[in-house]
C-alpha cells in the first residue's frame, strides 16, 4: 500500500465517561443530531486526513456504530480497534480488582497494527477547531516527526467543575520541554490562563510504538496503583523529551476548545456548535 503523503486520526472514544455519567462520546450536540466525533472527522477529512480507526471498547461496538461509524465510513476509511484490559504483554496478568483501563498510552498500543501511516491521536469528546488539523496535518506531512498542538489554558476551562490538563513548558523555538499532568484545574488555579496545556491531540510516526511498548511494559513492571494507575501519553512523551532528547514540537492554535467533562456541559457545547454552523463551517456535514 502507498502511504507517501497519507495521515491517519485516531480517535480515542474507548472511556466509559464516569464523570459524565453515561457514553458521552455518541451525546447528541449537533443541530441535526451530531456528536463531537462527526465534527472532529468532517474537519480531519477536510484537512487532508485519508484514515481515521476509532479505538472503543467491544462492548459500545453496536452503539458506536450506529451513532457514528455508519456516517463517517460515508466519508473516509475507517478502521475499529478494541481496547481492552486484557490486551497487555505475555508475561504480565491484569491485577485482581482492576477494571480501570489502562490509559491512552495503551490506546494507542492496541491501534498499532491498524496504524501504517503517521498519525494523530485525539479524545473522541474534545472539540479541538478546524485550524489544529491544518496545523498538524501539514506538520506532519512535512517533518514526520513528533508534536502536539497547544491550547491556551482559559480556553479549556469547564464551567462546571476542575478539569485534568497537560501544563506545558515551552522553550523559544517552540519544542515541548516538559508536560506534567495536572488535575483539579480552573479558573482560580495558580496557572496564568495563557499557559499552553495539551488536550491530547499529538502526532507521531510509527516509530513511535517501539518507544510505547517498552514504556508499558516498564509502567506494568513499576506502577504505583494496580487499581488504577493509568498510562498516559503526556507522561510517555515527557519521560522520551529528558531522557532520549526526543523534539517534540509545539503548534499553537487560538482556537477555543470545546468539550463535555460533566453533565452539565452539553449545553454550552450545543450553543457553540450551533453558532458555528450557522458561521457556514459546516455547511456540507
Amino acid at each position: 500500500m502507498d502511504t507517501e503523503g497519507k495521515t491517519t486520526l485516531v480517535v480515542m472514544a474507548a472511556g466509559m465517561g464516569s464523570r459524565f455519567g453515561g457514553l458521552k462520546q455518541i451525546e447528541p450536540i449537533g443541530p441535526k443530531g451530531e456528536i463531537i466525533i462527526d465534527y472532529s472527522t468532517y474537519d480531519a477529512i477536510q484537512a487532508g486526513f485519508s484514515k481515521v480507526v476509532f479505538i472503543i471498547k467491544k462492548a459500545i461496538e453496536h452503539d458506536f456504530r450506529e451513532a457514528a461509524g455508519k456516517r463517517i465510513e460515508k466519508m473516509a476509511d475507517v478502521e475499529y480497534v478494541f481496547q481492552e484490559l486484557d490486551k497487555i504483554p505475555s508475561g504480565f496478568s491484569i491485577p485482581e480488582g482492576r477494571e480501570k483501563p489502562w490509559g491512552t498510552g495503551h490506546a494507542i498500543l492496541c491501534a498499532r497494527d491498524a496504524i501504517k501511516t503517521p498519525f494523530v491521536v485525539i479524545n473522541a469528546d474534545d472539540y479541538y477547531g478546524k485550524s489544529a488539523y491544518k496545523l498538524i496535518h501539514d506538520y506532519l506531512v512535512k517533518n514526520n516527526s513528533t508534536c502536539m498542538v497547544g491550547y491556551k489554558l482559559g480556553n479549556t476551562l469547564s464551567e462546571n467543575g476542575t478539569v485534568k490538563r497537560g501544563i506545558c513548558q515551552v522553550d523559544g523555538d517552540n519544542n515541548l520541554v516538559s508536560v506534567v499532568e495536572t488535575f483539579s484545574l480552573d479558573k482560580n488555579s495558580p496557572y496564568p490562563m495563557d499557559s499552553t496545556v495539551s488536550m491530547n491531540m499529538w502526532g507521531f510516526n510509527t516509530g513511535i510504538f517501539d518507544e510505547f511498548e517498552t514504556h508499558f511494559k516498564e509502567f506494568l513492571t513499576d506502577m504505583e496503583d494496580p487499581i488504577k494507575g493509568e498510562f498516559l501519553i503526556p507522561c510517555i512523551v515527557d519521560d522520551m523529551i529528558k531522557t532520549k532528547n526526543e523534539k517534540v514540537k509545539v503548534l499553537t492554535t487560538e482556537d477555543k476548545w470545546y468539550g463535555v467533562t460533566y453533565r452539565e456541559d452539553v449545553d454550552a457545547v450545543k450553543t457553540a456548535i450551533k453558532d458555528l454552523v450557522n458561521k457556514g463551517l459546516y455547511e456540507n456535514l
